[in-house]
């Protein structure tokens, strides 16, 4: 998932799974339950577009064959598709979050493996046609009453075929763009083992999805397309990624007209993901698996290496807004580059000089995230884990939170409006999270509400149990966990006050609920369909306020798998149940009609939709053959009647796709007398929401008209006079459990002590305890914050004074440019002078250092080891910094010297000589083969041991300073007993002894010849079992062993 655009786009992909699986199932289905993970964040303010997904089934099964021969029971005969779009579509759900990194990527190519299949049948047929039967016949009142509306109500539906396209079980799909008929279709052949794209089909329609074309890119030739991209600019701009299909071939095929045609383009890499740029839409990245990033300025035509070893997912795109007029950074990419780097540049320039941010510590490689006007990291020190938010692409500052709030875990649940809701796990929690709110930086949090429900995914991800109501600002809703009973909140202020959902007061057959205050309460499902091509349990629109649909249950807590429908109208104050089985929804029409569809595992051929929010509800036959329902498509914007079902009628078929148009039933466009108004409120009936007291309108239900793309649903917007509930408390205070309106400082702060970046010579406010609820309009009235005492800022004393160097080097070589950096947390900087000292003997004196405006580069020139150390001071204190910096040459080679032979138990010099010779601080590993192992670990180059078994022995010594590492490995023969024959060279031999192994062996050599030839000279006798040359005096000690010899 990929916010371009102000909004989040999506593109994933469909598997059709094959085969059989044994996998736990739920109780309500057939279907198998996969393990699934997300692989993005979500900013859960935004109208979504096109979203890219990944889902993962991490089962071990999932290796299983693509078919089975036969079937082992009745529910391996059934099959499910899972359908993934990059259409405009409504993807309502709770926020799904990441670990790290914060992953996420626009329309990167992500499989679903949904388990087993299998062909279809008469059983199949029956069991659909008895489900139809039983809606028809034994439905609620409230639906047998719409039932007659079906002369005044027609559906026309159309189905088409994807011929020939039975064996491939992915399929990508793509809704062009609004006030577009084009759709887009990608079918493959995915083969698990090979994890390859085998085959493939491109297929375009062009009237709302009635008839489909097969697109033949080049004509002779097969081409494999394994994924395709849209500008989120330009919807008719398209860029397919493709190859030979012996891969030989790497290959894009751009398009300027929605598919129309397409122009091929040779490439000399093999993209794994593509980024549009979110404003300019001929700019282009290409991030490849082996780490290079590419980038076009001309809609891939020409391409341009940026960087080398970028880490995967962690690049983005990158447009700033500034006072709501785009300011556009061309060309600006922001990645993390080798070492885990920060790094953002220009596509004409992006190496690694252009760093603009450092960290004294290393950067999470999956934590950075760049999300609307906030970038957020994460830099572990020692075992100190810190979070940095920079704001607007200034610098980057640490990210406070209540003193003794120490996370194990930050997940950025939203962005928008001008401030970031985060989930923090505490170091108490395990499946839960607590739930904070910034000021307009993204600096200081609040708390919020406490103990919101998660679940961790596969691959580390994380699902918060919170989301946002689209259509209606500040309004939240949450599943809390307190005593393992898990309850939905609603707030109408964004997290200022939270209330339980108020239940019906009937079920939908209009009979009273049984259960009673206080356990009696509405609790709802807040989680993402498995398939994201449908709605998920709960579901609301922009294009449609207060109107929302979700799955849950009555009583005192929520109840897994129990997830009965419910709909309100009036944003959530009152509700009414519809369906007593979880259904996928579907608004078209700004919500003038309410599609629905049953979620289950067997075949239909019915839909049931809504011209009333829900109120009564009309059966269609989409289809007259049941079929297996994959996903659900409308037009960018769901503001018109036109939707798609996509299916399959068994798991060997062909892919089928069924138009159904609601345009002909409504003849005429809604006028003003087509339409009441409705007032929002809260569940107290207070009519000020988030400052504001708005009026919306809504079609009558006696209407039957369109209210068509120009409809606006806000009749009138005032602002109230702001009262106490305009204000949440500020950072470092708490509020009371007493007095629900009343905040107080937390025990380790005070209010009057100046903020950390207050510097001499200016002013602060001291925190009266509250502030204004970001976004709320309220105007006059009470002002909380108005109280505030103003300080002049005092001289800070410097505090936390740290020194590093950028890259977190172990060592540098001579000549190296090296950037110090020198931090400070608290304290003031603009008066404080810092004395630097790089242990060479070069001294300097700063005035107003900082990382970004004056780094301090140096170079050493001779090997050592040398100490630098920074102290700052100024007039209220002073502080000091020290490290150590190893400069050093590579370590060119080591060579472990070691007699040949030795006697068992003897004592043994092992001797390690380092070249160059001059290379300081090399640590030595010594592993000795003797069983057990005898490794050591020592900054000498020589040691002493004994060899307690005879045969030979395997000694390897491994050298390393920091720069690089070297090893030699000898092999020593132990034996109880041998005789030492002494061997004398005249001394000038030294004269010519160059003192390199090379020459030691060419010596060696000659002289085991020397004393080769001699041994018939020896005495009667003598046994040997082996001769051996062994070099001393002031040679460097060298043997060589001539092997096993009989006397």
């Amino acid at each position: 998932m990929q916010l371009q655009d102000g909004r989040w786009h999506r593109c994933a992909v469909l598997w059709k799974a094959l085969g059989t699986d044994t996998r736990p199932r739920c109780p309500h289905c057939l279907l198998p339950l996969p393990s699934l993970s997300f692989s993005t964040h979500l900013s859960i303010s935004h109208s979504i577009s096109s979203i890219s997904i990944s889902l993962r089934d991490t089962t071990e099964y999932s290796m299983a064959p693509l078919r089975a021969d036969k079937p082992s029971s009745a529910a391996a005969q059934l099959f499910f598709f899972a359908l993934v779009a990059s259409a405009w579509m409504s993807l309502p759900g709770p926020a799904r979050c990441r670990g790290v990194a914060l992953n996420r990527r626009v329309g990167q190519d992500r499989a679903l493996d949904m388990g087993s299949g299998g062909g279809g049948g008469s059983q199949l047929d029956a069991r659909a046609d008895a489900e139809e039967e039983e809606v028809g016949a034994g439905t609620s009142a409230r639906l047998r009453r719409a039932l007659s509306r079906d002369k005044q109500i027609s559906l026309l539906s159309s189905s088409f075929v994807l011929k020939g396209d039975a064996t491939h079980n992915q399929a990508m799909v793509h809704w062009t763009g609004e006030n577009s008929s084009v759709i887009l279709i990608l079918t493959k052949y995915y083969h698990a083992d090979s994890t390859k794209v085998l085959e493939s089909s491109l297929w375009r329609s062009s009237d709302y999805g009635t008839t489909y074309t097969k697109l033949n890119l080049m004509p002779g030739t097969t081409i494999v397309v394994t994924s395709f991209y849209i500008c989120p600019s330009n919807k008719k701009k398209v860029i397919l990624v493709g190859s030979s299909i012996n891969e030989r071939d790497q290959m894009l095929f751009i398009s300027t007209d929605e598919g129309s045609s397409f122009q091929r383009q040779a490439i000399d890499f093999t993209p794994e993901t593509l980024l549009f740029h979110p404003k300019e839409e001929d700019k282009v990245l290409a991030y490849c698996k082996e780490g290079r990033l590419f980038a076009s300025s001309d809609l891939g035509r020409k391409w341009t290496l940026l960087q080398e070893r970028v880490t995967k997912d962690r690049v983005f795109c990158w447009v700033l807004k500034l006072n709501a007029v785009p300011l556009f950074i061309q060309r600006r990419i922001i990645c993390l580059s080798p070492g885990n780097l920060y790094v953002t540049c220009h596509i004409q320039n992006c190496s690694e000089k252009m760093v603009t941010a450092q960290f004294l510590g290393k950067i999470d490689r999956n934590s950075l995230l760049v999300q609307d006007d906030y970038i957020f990291v994460k830099v572990t020190t020692g075992n100190r884990t810190k979070h940095y938010v920079s704001y607007r692409r200034n610098e980057f500052v640490q990210m406070r939170f209540p003193k003794y709030a120490l996370p194990k875990d930050v997940q950025i649940v939203s962005t928008d409006e001008n401030q970031v809701f985060l989930a923090l796990q505490e170091w108490y929690q395990s499946d839960t999270y607590n739930l904070y709110q910034s000021d307009p930086q993204g600096v200081y949090y609040s708390l919020v509400l406490e103990n919101v429900r998660s679940a961790k995914q596969p691959e580390e991800s994380v699902l918060i149990d919170i989301l946002e109501v689209r259509g209606v600002k500040g309004v939240f809703l949450a599943n809390q966990k307190i005593d393992g009973k898990v309850r939905t909140l609603i707030t109408y202020s964004k997290g200022r006050n939270w209330e339980p959902l108020a239940p019906p007061t009937t079920d939908m057959n209009n009979k009273p609920v049984s259960c009673k205050a206080p356990d009696c309460q509405l609790h709802l499902h807040l989680r993402w369909a498995d398939n994201p091509y449908v709605s998920g349990t709960v579901h609301t629109k922009d294009s449609a306020p207060g109107l929302i649909m979700g799955a849950g249950n009555i009583g005192s807590k929520l109840i897994e798998y129990k997830e009965e429908m419910y709909v309100t109208s009036d944003c959530g104050k009152t509700w009414r149940q519809v369906f007593e089985e979880e259904h996928h929804i579907l608004y078209l029409d700004h919500g003038g009609v309410i599609v629905a569809i049953k979620d289950t595992s067997i075949p239909l051929k019915i839909l049931k939709f809504s011209i009333d929010e829900g109120r009564t509800w009309t059966i269609h036959n989409f289809t007259t053959t049941s079929v297996f329902v994959d996903g659900l498509l409308s037009e960018p914007g769901d503001e018109t009647l036109v939707m798609t079902v996509f299916g399959h009628i068994s798991y060997r078929s062909d892919w089928e796709l069924v138009k159904v148009d609601f345009r002909q039933s409504f003849s005429r466009q809604c006028v003003d007398s087509d339409y009441e108004s409705w007032g929002l409120t809260d569940l107290q009936g207070e009519r000020c929401i988030m400052g504001r007291e708005q009026t919306f309108r809504k079609r009558k239900d006696t209407s039957f008209c369109i209210k068509g793309k120009s409809f606006t649903s806000v009749l009138s917007s005032k602002s109230c006079s702001c009262t106490e509930k305009d204000f949440n408390c500020d950072f470092g205070f708490e509020r009371s459990f007493t007095e629900a309106d009343r905040c107080f400082a937390d025990f380790w702060f005070d209010p009057d002590s100046p903020p950390e970046d207050c510097h001499l010579g200016q002013n602060y406010e001291s925190s009266t305890g509250y502030r204004k609820v970001i976004s709320n309009a309220c105007e006059g009235g009470l002002n909380k914050q108005q109280s505030a005492k103003k300080h002049s800022c005092p001289l800070l004393p410097p505090r936390r004074l740290q020194v590093g160097i950028k890259g977190q080097m172990l060592a540098v070589a001579p000549g190296d440019d090296i950037t110090f950096i020198i931090h400070q947390e608290q304290g003031d900087t603009s008066s404080t002078k810092y004395q630097v000292d790089l242990g060479d003997g070069v001294r300097a004196i700063y005035q107003n250092l900082t990382v970004t405006d004056e780094p301090i580069q140096h170079r050493y020139e001779s090997p050592g080891v040398y100490r630098v150390t920074v102290k700052a001071e100024n007039g209220a204190g002073h502080d000091e910094a020290t490290m150590y910096i190893q400069v050093t040459a590579p370590l060119h080679e080591v060579h472990l010297e070691v007699v040949p032979i030795a006697r068992r138990n003897q004592e043994v010099n092992l001797t390690a000589v380092v070249l160059p010779t001059e290379a300081n601080l090399t640590v030595f590993y010594c592993k000795l083969n003797l069983s057990p192992p005898q490794p050591v670990l020592t900054l000498q180059n020589s040691l002493l041991t004994r060899f307690p078994n005879t045969g030979e022995v395997s000694v390897t010594v491994q050298a390393s300073n920091g720069r690089s590492m070297v090893k030699d490995t000898r092999i020593v023969r132990v034996y109880d007993k041998f005789h030492v024959l002494p061997v004398s060279f005249s001394r000038n031999l030294d004269r010519y002894n160059p003192n390199i192994p090379e020459w030691r062996d060419d010596i060696g050599q000659v002289v085991s010849k020397i004393v080769f030839s001699s041994l018939h000279s020896f005495p009667t006798g003598h046994s040997m079992s082996a001769i051996c040359v062994f070099f001393s005096h002031s040679l460097v000690a060298l043997a060589e062993c001539l092997g096993s010899l009989s006397s």
